[in-house]
């Protein structure tokens, strides 16, 4: 049974009752099995028979049948049934649909406080490239699942830790250095987060071209001369040399501008950001101490081990034979900082794609052996890839989708989706390129939050950016549509909010469309519960889609501004604002701005 929905807290109770009044039987309404009635079936709340019957001693079929007769007679609640084998199918009165509408107005928007704390870890970038499609998916996942938390009455602290240290880090330093000529975000023209990306790719094409040369020697891919470069300038740097140090600054602080311009165009923010190059030396300390403790083993080329064999999993590299850190030091040395931190956390959520499954089950793991006791405070948010038509993204080949250049199409697509629909006459133009933008990232937000995170899954702006369908400008157009209606009968709608209540209504014939969105509506907190225990955002989006959907078909089928009929329109004009109030809401989870014209 749903705890939370008040739809079967109320039914339960009822339910309950009967049962003690028709059999003497006592049983509890969170012990009943109450769920959604299946569409091929009528009705709206099915509860399973089954396991009261044999207390009762009754056949699942009467029994239903008996209680479904007695709930229609004695509750106010429930109109009609109908009985298939051992389920019983509830119809629940309009009634009870017109008291929860007229009681939505005046309920707060998010849920009650709780005491959990939730640090929510997303994006994450290196300082060696810029964003692409790939971290898009990522950011938009994190800043979602903040907001979805949020909303369910958790404080939330949204972090990221910059991955700004490590061998991939020095191959952009050692190939500015040989090719840059000092090239800059100023004399290049270029964002610094694409600048240094440039480098980036110019190390892998002079190390492939190094390996060709000297494949008939024999050479290991890691013994190329840049990439005996870029191994010494890590060294360099761990050991704190100047020169080394002033370099890897100069272009971090290249990046960080980029990655900057390129959240704010996002409208992605972070409470706090931990950099790897201060958090690795943590995880350097506590790796020695779990050495010192015997929960480590160093090896006789002074490398540092765990074997976590007996967990199922394998040996595995904490610190390199020459004293540098892994990639897992510093995650190490930051889950560690933050509980210090945050001494009230509840949980800490990495989101991190599938391919790192296993990197966090040994991070885990050696936090345990470590003595922390709050690796079980932590989570994985895996999610699957997003590919594009001719396969997976490699940024050290420059085959990417960048981050900038996707939402920078979506727009223009939006603009050029508008002009064919010539609707925007009479916006000016510094107007009209604010609604592109809110398109552009509505349908790109939209697109890849709407599967399930732990699916792969394939990209196509075409797609995304359709007026028609499931995606995220249909939904806005449905939301645009709401606000014309509203603003055509604005007098009537602050009367029809003023003047409802069930006595209200009670004479008018309610059309089944209209239920169905009433319904959807209604739906509401129970769709947030299931998105905040699962962090999964795709389920706000198929709500977002469905209630949309729900609410054109009941545009289509009771209109509004012809309806004559004053009690019948203010219902309509209520059910109208009210959908559009829940659509901005549902969306605003998302991250997506919902425009009020199109």
């Amino acid at each position: 049974m749903n705890s939370i929905s008040p739809l079967y807290h109320n039914l339960g109770n009822s339910i309950s009752s009967a049962l003690k009044s028709l059999f003497d039987l006592s049983v509890s309404a969170t012990d009943l099995q109450l769920q959604k009635t299946r569409k091929e079936f009528a009705g709206n709340v099915t509860l399973v028979v089954f396991p009261i019957a044999g207390k009762a001693g009754k056949r699942p079929d009467e029994l239903a049948n008996t209680l479904g007769q007695h709930l229609v007679e004695n509750s106010d609640m429930v109109a009609g049934f109908n009985v298939v084998k051992g389920f019983l199918n509830l119809e629940i009165a309009v009634s009870y649909w017109l008291e929860f509408l007229s009681n939505e107005f005046f309920r707060p928007s998010t849920s009650a406080p709780t005491n959990e704390h939730i640090m929510v870890e997303f994006a994450s970038p290196n300082t060696n490239k810029p964003l692409h499609l790939g971290h898009l998916r990522n950011i938009f996942l994190g800043d979602s699942v903040a907001r979805i938390l949020e909303s369910s009455g958790n404080k939330v602290t949204r972090v990221q830790i910059i991955n700004d240290r490590g061998i991939h880090i020095c191959k952009s330093m050692v190939a500015w250095q040989k090719f840059g000529n000092g090239e800059s975000p100023e004399s290049s023209g270029l964002k610094g987060d694409k600048l240094v990306g440039k480098y980036y790719v110019a190390f892998d094409t002079e190390h492939k071209l190094q390996l060709a040369e000297l494949k008939s020697s024999g050479i290991a891919e890691d013994e190329t001369p840049i990439m005996q470069e870029a191994r010494e300038m890590l060294r360099s740097w761990e050991k704190g040399d100047d020169a080394t140090v002033e370099l890897w600054t100069m272009m971090n602080g290249w990046v960080y501008a980029g990655f900057d311009a390129s959240y704010n165009r996002m409208k992605v923010s972070f409470d706090k950001l931990y950099y790897e190059s201060d958090t690795y030396l943590l995880g350097k300390k506590e790796v020695e101490n779990g050495v010192a403790s015997g929960v480590f083993q160093r090896r006789e080329d002074n490398s540092i081990w765990v074997d976590l064999t007996d967990e199922g999993l394998d040996q595995k590299a904490l610190l390199r034979k020459d004293g540098t850190a892994m990639y897992i030091t510093q995650d190490i040395g930051t889950a560690i900082l933050r509980f210090r931190e945050y001494s009230d956390l509840s949980y800490q959520i990495y989101t991190v794609g599938n391919e790192q499954e296993y990197h966090f089950k040994v991070l885990f793991k050696v936090l345990t052996k470590l003595g922390f006791d709050q690796a079980k405070k932590c989570f994985h948010l895996s999610y699957g890839m997003v590919e594009l038509p001719e396969g997976k993204m490699k940024s050290r080949e420059g085959n990417v989708v960048d981050a900038d250049d996707i939402m920078q199409e979506m727009s223009d697509v939006a603009r050029e989706v508008a002009a064919e629909q010539g609707k925007l006459e009479g916006i000016d133009e510094s107007e009209k390129s604010k609604l592109y933008d809110v398109i552009g990232m509505g349908a790109l937000k939209y697109f890849l939050l709407r599967v399930n995170p732990t699916k792969n899954m394939l990209f196509d702006p075409k797609e995304s950016i359709d007026f028609n369908g499931n995606t995220g400008p249909s939904i806005q157009y449905t939301y645009v549509r709401t606000c014309a209606i509203l603003r055509r009968l604005e007098e009537e709608v602050q009367h029809a909010i003023g003047a409802i209540n069930t006595e209200y209504f009670r004479d008018i014939v309610v059309e089944q469309s209209a239920i169905e969105v009433m319904i959807k509506l209604h739906d509401w907190p129970t769709i947030l519960s299931e998105a905040a225990s699962s962090y999964d955002p795709s389920i706000i989006a198929g709500y977002s889609y469905e209630l949309a959907r729900l609410f054109n078909a009941f545009y289509q089928d009771c209109p509004i501004l012809r309806e004559a009929d004053r009690e019948k329109r203010n219902l309509r004009l209520v059910i109208t604002k009210l959908t559009g109030q829940y659509l901005q809401r549902s969306m605003a989870i998302l991250g997506i701005d919902m425009p009020e014209r199109m």
